[in-house]
């Protein structure tokens, strides 16, 4: 039941074909992160990098680099795991079915890990630079580990029932880091460890952190899940795991997984915050450079033939795309026990998570009357713009169940035909300014900071899309090169854009003003304004990425016949969204030719990805 350790799942990969070992040296630095991603674009197997030039570790790569392969190393768990989750969002099927309980009960027993005097994560001690240097792209900031357990407590309340166990970017050295003495933790808002951080602070006690890296895939997927409160990732990596998570405790210290293959233990500096990054990240940007907490390095353990795993973020898809994926399979059914009357969620991907999600809701308030406008669904848009993760939502887009039961959320272009069919811009739009944003967003006002814009519509659809470009469309100077990304959203190249941070762009707001609500450009309900059209359209990825990663909802929608009604703004022709480069946004990935080169040489004739890549 289960793998004991990340060896094990290697070798089970590769008796099955899933893994192959990469024997050419190469370069942590650059060369293994382009060669896992060109092998995840191929959904390719797993990848055991066995020479790291100047490193003693091997490196695993694209370990859940696909669906299936996630599923395959949880696939003794999996049923009982998503059996528990539904249990959990109808607790009522137990007194239906009670031989449910037997499987329950099983799997519970793994849910409590074991105590245990000592294990391999021990045997050895290392320094940080001996550890693998992986840097993923030209301009990150130094070397990262990137797939991170970082294990803390409460200090009020300490001991792992109460403890955190997230995924937090750690970086090894560069910037003002002492070398082996201290290295940067990088935590995001609404994350667990910032409780755990701002207890210690106010008791002023030390703020002691593990970081595991390695061991069982569970503790790597646990790490990311977004559990209720009050559900130890550790407890859930046991029962994803099959079998309990034994824990090293030793007096004075955090506990430490005894099959891990890493442990960097430390204290954070109280008061100490030094420059972080930059580092390539998931919205397909660098995440610039800021002050962040930074770790005193005690200790840095290993056990005997340690693999050192990791990943490479980047504009999705990613393998990180897979991470999400999993955990939509396996909490999918608690979303309407999380927030009463939404029926589903979906964070897209390919706008880069959290920029834009998706929802579908019920409208239950008044089922007497016609669906004439949003009611219950704007009480559940504010509730999901309060809860975890969701929060850091940009674009909340939610439409009501009742208008087509069978609308599939993860079908985006019947999404959005479905929303831009039903919505009234004189009345669906609700902005939050001046709010919280997702960290690695610099697409708004400041660092962390922006707004978010609910859009939510319900009744009977009120237009028809067009599906093609009239030839009669004339657009005012400046503009040009109308494309159709969706039925009814018209994308056109615009000039390069010159306002200041913050306001209005004159050259929208004279294309806005240059049309009438009644002409004709209005039968496309959404506009938008980009750098290059044809680029932008090329794939829905690209039109998704393109909008919702660079437009700041309340400095950048604009309307043709805008007018602000009450406090109110809505306008009575298309929404015109403005989402060209702006000079505060962070600069985009991009691939050094150099090193694709060197990747292109693994794919050819002879090479260990021939026939892969």
């Amino acid at each position: 039941m289960g793998y004991r350790n990340l060896a094990e799942c290697v070798h089970d990969l590769e008796r099955n074909g899933q893994l192959i070992r990469i024997d050419v040296e190469l370069e942590a630095e650059l060369e293994i992160a382009a060669t896992q991603r060109r092998v995840y674009q191929t959904g390719g197997p797993a990848l055991l990098f066995t020479r790291v030039k100047g490193c003693q570790f091997p490196m695993l790569g694209n370990l859940f680099g696909t669906l299936e392969r996630t599923r395959f190393l949880f696939r003794d768990t999996l049923p009982l795991v998503q059996q528990l989750l539904t249990l959990k969002a109808d607790p009522f099927r137990l007194l239906k079915s009670p031989s449910l309980w037997t499987g329950a009960l099983g799997g519970a027993l793994h849910l409590l890990p074991g105590k245990v005097p000592g294990g391999p994560v021990l045997d050895c001690r290392t320094r940080i630079d001996r550890l693998p240097q992986l840097k993923s792209w030209p301009a990150d900031g130094g070397p990262f580990i990137t797939l991170p357990q970082v294990y803390s407590e409460s200090a009020s309340q300490p001991g792992w029932r109460h403890s955190n166990l997230g995924m937090y970017r750690v970086q090894l050295a560069g910037n003002h880091y002492r070398p082996n003495k201290e290295i940067g933790l990088h935590y995001q808002l609404h994350r667990g460890i910032g409780c755990h951080h701002s207890e210690a602070l106010e008791a002023g006690k030390p703020f002691r952190v593990n970081i595991f890296v390695g061991g069982p895939p569970c503790l790597t997927v646990a790490a990311v899940m977004p559990l209720p409160e009050g559900m130890p990732e550790l407890c859930f990596a046991g029962l994803l795991g099959g079998r309990r998570i034994p824990l090293i405790q030793k007096p004075g210290q955090l506990p430490i997984p005894a099959e891990a293959d890493f442990c960097i233990s430390g204290t954070v500096i109280p008061g100490k915050t030094l420059p972080e990054g930059p580092f390539g990240d998931h919205l397909g940007y660098y995440s610039l450079q800021h002050d962040f907490p930074v770790l005193a390095v005690e200790r840095v353990t290993h056990r005997r033939g340690a693999i050192w795993p990791f990943t490479s973020v980047g504009r999705p898809p990613q393998e990180d795309s897979t991470f999400g994926a999993f955990i939509h399979e396996l909490t999918g059914p608690l979303i309407p026990d999380l927030v009463p009357g939404v029926q589903a969620v979906h964070a897209v991907d390919a706008a880069g998570v959290h920029p834009l999600l998706l929802a579908v809701g019920s409208e239950r308030y008044a089922p007497f009357a016609d669906r004439v406008a949003p009611q219950e669904l704007l009480t559940q848009a504010n509730a999901l713009l309060g809860t975890g993760q969701l929060s850091l939502a940009k674009y909340l887009f939610i439409v009501a169940r009742q208008d087509n039961p069978q609308l599939d959320i993860h079908d985006i272009p019947d999404f959005f035909r479905h929303i831009l069919e039903r919505v009234d811009w004189q009345r669906d739009l609700h902005f939050h300014t001046r709010t919280t944003i997702d960290t690695l967003d610099y697409s708004g006002s400041g660092f962390q900071s922006g707004s978010k814009l609910v859009i939510a519509a319900v009744g009977p659809a009120r237009r028809k899309l067009p599906t093609e470009i009239r030839g009669d469309l004339q657009l005012p100077a400046g503009f040009g090169n109308p494309q159709l990304a969706l039925p009814g959203v018209l994308v056109v190249t615009g000039p390069t854009h010159r306002a200041e941070r913050g306001q209005p762009d004159p050259a929208v707001e004279t294309f806005c003003a240059s049309f009438h609500p009644d002409q004709n450009i209005n039968r496309f309900p959404l506009i938008v304004v980009v750098d290059d059209s044809s680029r932008a359209t090329r794939h829905l990825n690209n039109f998704l990425w393109t909008a919702f990663t660079r437009s700041d909802p309340a400095v950048d929608s604009y309307g043709i016949g805008a007018r602000t009604y009450g406090k109110h703004w809505g306008c009575s022709g298309s929404l015109v969204i403005d989402a060209r480069r702006k000079e505060h946004h962070a600069p985009a990935l991009e691939d050094d030719p150099a090193v694709e080169k060197q990747v292109d040489s693994l794919g050819a004739p002879g090479g260990p990805l021939h026939g892969i890549i």
